[in-house]
């Protein structure tokens, strides 16, 4: 029985070998940035699970812009064996290495979530938190220094040279993080960008950041390599992001050579209103997909394979990304086969014997 969750999706000159993409989510489990062999277990389960793209997780681009102190990098060429290992048996066992290259401005410096994920000061370990504007995150949280434009050179060129040291530890896709209350949705969002300059105020001056980094980006990554951009396609709060200037910033990312726009939405304000359920931020993905000309991956309680399935026939998106349901799950691409009735070779052989 054909299926579109099934099929391969071609970006550019790589070829996933279906449609399902393991969804970045931090694991806080790095040592000075140097991924480790939690990491190793951890993302080589989902490519023997049988995911066509497996994204690892939020890697920062310097030592500031990790979420903890516990966060993977790319600012050092050290790390770049020990993700390159990884990378080495994921594609070994079929799946696509991506990599969510990730700067998170003012909410970074906290601790592990499991152990509060309050702020970390600089003298227990942390370090003083930047962003567009001087706008905590939270009322009593660190303000972040405002960033001159120095520092954007800066953080330009650390994205840069994440990007390509990413590239050497041999990752084909790779993609930017501007969701999720990180320093560039911080910098498209009216909400945590109070700037008078240029990099403030009007929707295209607040893109202007994000899409320089952007471009950087893709200057470096070569031209046969596809790069996402993921996006918070709303904040969940009047008068902030939305899905209108979600569609424009989106325009923008496709005329610079984004392949694919990665909807997801939230996590930059407190008071932010959402009411989530089975798939609630696929019509981001459906809206941006029609209205931009680009392709798209839907996330968010995406959980059973009849559901992924109906949203790529049905034009909604072009990649399903699935988060929690693969921690619960490793294997969640093999159940989904058999549910949907797909013959698949994904099933290791060391496994086949629990095939039936």
């Amino acid at each position: 029985m054909a299926s579109l969750l099934f099929s391969p999706f071609r970006l550019r000159d790589v070829t996933l070998r279906n449609r399902i993409a393991m969804s970045p989510m931090c694991q806080y489990s790095a040592v000075d940035g140097v991924a480790n062999e939690w990491h190793y277990i951890h993302y080589g389960a989902r490519a023997v699970g049988g995911a066509g793209l497996v994204i690892f997780e939020a890697t920062a681009v310097e030592p500031r812009g990790r979420i903890t102190p516990y966060c993977l990098g790319l600012w050092d060429d050290n790390q770049v064996e020990p993700m390159a290992r990884i990378v080495r048996f994921v594609e070994e066992h079929g799946a696509v290495a991506g990599i969510q290259l990730a700067h998170a401005g003012r909410k970074a410096s906290t601790d592990r979530p499991w152990l509060g994920g309050g702020y970390v000061p600089p003298a227990a370990g942390g370090w003083r938190v930047i962003g567009p504007s001087p706008v905590p995150f939270q009322p009593d949280g660190p303000v972040p220094e405002p960033m001159t434009r120095q520092d954007m050179e800066y953080i330009i060129s650390a994205f840069r040279q994440a990007a390509q040291r990413a590239l050497a530890a041999g990752f084909r896709v790779a993609e930017v993080h501007a969701a999720h209350g990180y320093l560039l949705h911080e910098f498209l969002s009216p909400l945590s960008n109070r700037r008078e300059d240029e990099y403030g105020g009007s929707l295209e001056n607040r893109m202007r950041f994000p899409l320089e980094v952007v471009q950087a980006v893709r200057e470096v990554w070569p031209d046969e390599y596809p790069l996402f951009v993921r996006i918070s396609a709303t904040d969940w709060v009047e008068g902030g992001w939305d899905l209108e200037q979600s569609v424009a910033f989106a325009r923008e990312l496709k005329k610079l050579g984004v392949d694919l726009v990665d909807c997801s939405s939230g996590g930059l304000s407190l008071e932010q209103k959402v009411q989530p359920g089975p798939g609630y931020q696929v019509p981001f993905a459906a809206r941006i997909r029609q209205d931009a000309g680009i392709a798209t991956g839907a996330v968010g309680l995406i959980t059973e394979p009849e559901q992924a399935n109906d949203i790529l026939a049905s034009g909604q998106a072009d990649l399903v990304l699935l988060g929690r349901v693969l921690l619960r799950e490793p294997y969640w691409p093999l159940r989904a086969a058999a549910a949907l009735g797909v013959e698949t070779s994904l099933w290791p052989p060391q496994y086949l014997r629990g095939r039936l």
